[in-house]
């Protein structure tokens, strides 16, 4: 089944593409929908759609804002944009962004299927190429064994100093304020390696895949602490997901520390290095897992009181329809990508299904001991929209709204 995100700032198009097209009877499911790409952009890291499909004119984040960011950090999405603006340079600029399809507005649930169909056809294509026919040449490979260099226990600051200079000389910037290495481990290894760079190479220079006997190593690069926590996380998260769909097993994303001098950043491989160490000695442990991750984990005390406290914070805040991970990251002092992480393998729901579970069971609970009208209960438990919200009670209990009370 392919996932499918809608953005759009008009709830008159979003409720015309939910309600006309045929999900139900197609291979395609709806994940989630927002207004815009600020609201959007965590949702999509939350649900991990296989298409976004993007009105391009939208309020504080834009449809090819939206676009750029998750082809930075999700370039295996197939991105379609809609537009009611006939204009050479929009998609001008979403060609450049590797945006697959370009539509304009008003579009049928037809028009709408055959664009889904040849994104998704085309990016199966482009997956099986690159699982067949990776082939480095030699500057890539020479560039690989520059950054594997840097791994070396006997490196000192004079030696990363020259491996720098050297992959500058090639195009290459690994000059950053913080670095960190997330170890990630999975068979079979060639098959993996190959889908990892392809998500490095659409990542804008901010990391970095070296594949060695075990799986691969990236190296992550950030402004500062809090930036390159959230990259890392991202990726790695990221890259189970792509490494699931390369048909990889015994998947593990190990983050290392945070390091701020280049000659560090061997220390880093080596915490990322033990933490995977560690989680092979359990196997039921979670996927992705970092240095604080692995630290709480003796008694998990600490994690599980963190997702108490998130849990507690979202039974308080669930009805308010503004409410967003970052939200609740921010209550429990996570950076949004970790909090995701550690959420989802913690509770076993991705944040946003736990959220709609929240508000699917309030609003049960009101169509049984209530005679509110829906469009008040979709109100009541957190949906502006009421369609939206019939769109999901029926998704979720297989049933409409009316229909469910009826049943009681």
């Amino acid at each position: 089944m392919t996932k499918v995100f809608l953005v759009d700032d008009e709830i008159v198009i979003r409720e015309g593409i939910r309600n006309s097209f045929p999900w139900e009877t197609s291979d395609y499911t709806l994940v989630g929908e927002a207004p815009d790409g600020e609201i959007a952009i965590q949702m999509i890291r939350d649900t991990n759609p296989d298409v976004l499909i993007t009105d391009i004119r939208m309020p504080f984040m834009d449809g090819l804002a939206l676009s750029k960011a998750v082809r930075s950090e999700m370039p295996w999405i197939g991105i379609i944009i809609l537009s009611g603006y006939d204009e050479f340079d929009y998609a001008r600029q979403a060609i450049q962004l590797g945006v697959r399809e370009y539509l304009l507005k008003p579009i049928t649930a037809a028009e709408l299927r055959q664009a889904l169909d040849r994104v998704t056809e085309t990016m199966r294509k482009e997956r099986e190429e690159r699982k067949n026919s990776h082939v480095a040449d030699a500057d890539d490979f020479l560039r690989e064994k520059l950054i594997d260099s840097l791994y070396n226990d006997e490196m000192t600051e004079t030696d990363a100093e020259h491996v720098i200079t050297r992959l500058h000389g090639m195009g290459v910037n690994v000059v950053a304020a913080k670095y960190t290495v997330v170890d990630a481990a999975f068979e079979p290894a060639a098959d993996g390696v190959a889908a990892l760079r392809e998500l490095a190479e659409n990542a804008g220079g901010i990391l970095y895949v070296t594949g060695c006997r075990t799986g691969a190593r990236i190296l992550i690069l950030g402004d500062n602490e809090s930036d390159t926590e959230e990259r890392a996380y991202a990726f790695a998260s990221s890259a189970a997901k792509e490494l699931e769909r390369c048909g990889c097993r015994k998947i593990r994303a190990c983050v290392g520390e945070i390091v701020g001098r280049p000659a560090d950043i061997v220390k880093s491989l080596k915490t990322a290095r033990n933490i995977r160490h560690a989680m092979e000695e359990d196997p039921a442990r979670p996927v992705i897992v970092g240095v604080r991750e692995l630290s709480e984990m003796p008694s998990d005390k600490k994690s599980r009181s963190v997702i108490t406290e998130a849990r507690y914070y979202l039974a308080q805040h669930y009805t308010d329809p503004n409410l967003m991970l970052q939200d609740v990251a921010g209550a429990v002092n996570m950076s949004n990508s970790r909090f995701s992480t550690v959420f989802s393998q913690e509770t076993g729901k991705t944040f946003t299904e736990y959220l709609t579970g929240l508000r699917i069971a309030r609003a049960k609970e009101l169509l049984r001991t209530t005679d509110m009208k829906s469009g008040a209960i979709a109100y009541e438990v957190g949906y502006n929209d009421n369609h939206y919200f019939s769109y999901l009670f029926k998704k979720n209990t297989g049933m409409t709204p009316g229909e469910y009370r009826d049943s009681q």
